[in-house]
């Protein structure tokens, strides 16, 4: 059942190909590309036959055989659709090229590439348009459109693994339908988004790329400069905004559709999440409003970074490093944080660090007073003592993997800034970090092994960890 779910994923995968293939017809870009993408298209349909040819007489899978799946379709992905920047040569090593394809389907936005602007448009466009497919989820798209491959059952326990949050809010019945629904909000959002663009003069390519980027919280630009290169206050509002949005759980999006408006304002973990960036907006403005000519400008570069780093999406407008240092200790705390539970965002999500806090108030309540119940709540409801001990659980995981993945990229890191930098950028999602991949630099310069290694942080932070580290248990492997 796993490689026959594997196999639809490769058969998705090679139908997405088409879509950047079709962007070389239309620019008439020379040959090479043309194979590069015709060649990993026939990759993925033999893989796919080879794999998908006996359709399993038992379609029920666990939890754990659906965190296998997830993280071994992540890996796939990544692995395959790294091969045209690989066969066209324009990404000559491969270990680069599956880095810059893991950035895309993980919407971390992090790249070895020097000159952006150099490719050709369609792999610029297969660069971003992996944001738009890694943003929701690519299980969630291929549960969303694919026949029947798996009982409801089974996708429910595929999406725990994809969906991040703590938390998997099951909004209908049917799995298939609540994922159609997600999507057809998330394409609505994101078609909204490049009309937007659009009005600022943007042109079309470059507004599906952005656009692309948003959706994704990813961050990939097709200029060397980002979002600063159309120097356009009006763009970098709408992308601000956009950020906000997409940052939300979009289950909160379905309440609306519902007209249910009183549990999407009372949402405890909405009100946390625009709390913490306007506070976050307010301390940077108040910290640089000396660095730049105005109020305004000083207002609008706040806003921008706080709303890109937060969502992780990591669009650059100024370098945010030649800030005051409380300014940059924001940052890093904003991109630890990150968005909410079921958004397209990466860090350990606000939902978790709500519930870190009340923990500790709950612990000093039971100090102060033994004899007192007190419950955790969050929107007015009890959670079940799993619910927090799986959080405290994965917030001692997070901070242990995180240590480790520094020590090992610290041997080829200039300084401790940088290593330290570069796993936040990785883990989290976010793109761009400090030192010397900064929003002025990259990650070219790291060797192999530690690209491989940020690679598996990219991954390992999208799926929030566990589902990764469970393919390297003997146990996972064994039936029953």
């Amino acid at each position: 059942m796993i490689k026959f779910m594997l196999s639809r994923i490769l058969l998705l995968l090679a139908a997405l190909l088409i879509v950047p293939l079709a962007v070389a017809c239309i620019y008439r870009e020379e040959g090479r590309i043309f194979l590069s993408f015709i060649m990993c298209i026939i990759i993925c349909l033999i893989l796919s036959f080879i794999w998908g040819r006996k359709i399993p007489p038992i379609k029920e899978i666990d939890t754990k055989e659906g965190f296998i799946v997830c993280a071994l379709s992540w890996f796939l992905l990544s692995g395959l659709g790294a091969l045209p920047f690989f066969f066209s040569a324009y990404v000559p090593n491969y270990i680069d090229a599956l880095f810059e394809t893991a950035s895309g389907f993980t919407t971390t936005g992090s790249s070895i590439l020097n000159d952006i602007e150099s490719l050709p448009h369609s792999l610029l466009f297969w660069r971003s348009f992996t944001h738009l497919i890694g943003g929701m989820g690519v299980l969630v798209f291929v549960i969303a459109i694919m026949p029947n491959s798996a009982s409801n059952s089974a996708n429910v326990n595929v999406l725990k693994a994809e969906i991040p949050g703590p938390i998997f809010g099951k909004l209908l019945p049917k799995i298939k339908d609540m994922t159609r629904t997600l999507y057809l909000i998330y394409l609505g959002m994101t078609t909204i988004v490049v009309i937007l663009l659009c009005l600022g003069k943007m042109p079309l390519f470059d507004a599906l790329i952005h656009a692309f980027g948003i959706a994704g919280t990813g961050g990939m630009s097709n200029k060397a400069q980002s979002i600063a290169a159309y120097q356009s206050p009006y763009i970098e509002y709408v992308v601000g905004l956009s950020l906000i949005a997409f940052g939300l759980n979009f289950n909160l999006y379905y309440l609306l559709l519902l007209k249910q408006f009183k549990a999407f304002y009372k949402n405890e973990e909405l009100r946390w999440y625009l709390g913490i960036m306007l506070s976050a907006i307010l301390i940077i403005f108040w910290n640089i409003r000396s660095l730049y000519d105005n109020l305004a400008d000083s207002f609008r570069h706040a806003f921008f970074y706080v709303t890109s780093l937060m969502t992780s999406a990591g669009f650059c407008t100024v370098d945010y490093t030649k800030w005051p240092v409380l300014s940059q200790t924001v940052i890093v705390l904003i991109t630890l944080i990150g968005a909410c539970a079921g958004s397209t965002a990466g860090g350990i999500k606000v939902y978790r660090i709500i519930v870190l806090f009340k923990t500790i108030k709950a612990e000093l309540i039971h100090l102060l007073s033994p004899r007192r119940v007190y419950f955790v709540k969050m929107d007015r409801k009890s959670l079940p003592y799993a619910t927090y001990n799986s959080i405290h659980a994965y917030f001692v995981i997070y901070m242990l993997v995180f240590f480790l993945i520094t020590l090992i990229i610290s041997h080829d890191s200039p300084d401790f800034q940088t290593a330290f930098g570069a796993t936040v950028a990785t883990f989290n999602n976010i793109g761009p970090g400090i030192g010397a991949v900064g929003p002025s630099g990259n990650f070219s310069f790291y060797d192999n092994i530690s690209k491989l290694t940020l690679t598996f942080s990219m991954i390992a932070g999208r799926l929030e960890i566990l589902p990764v580290l469970i393919c390297f248990s003997r146990h996972a492997w064994k039936r029953g």
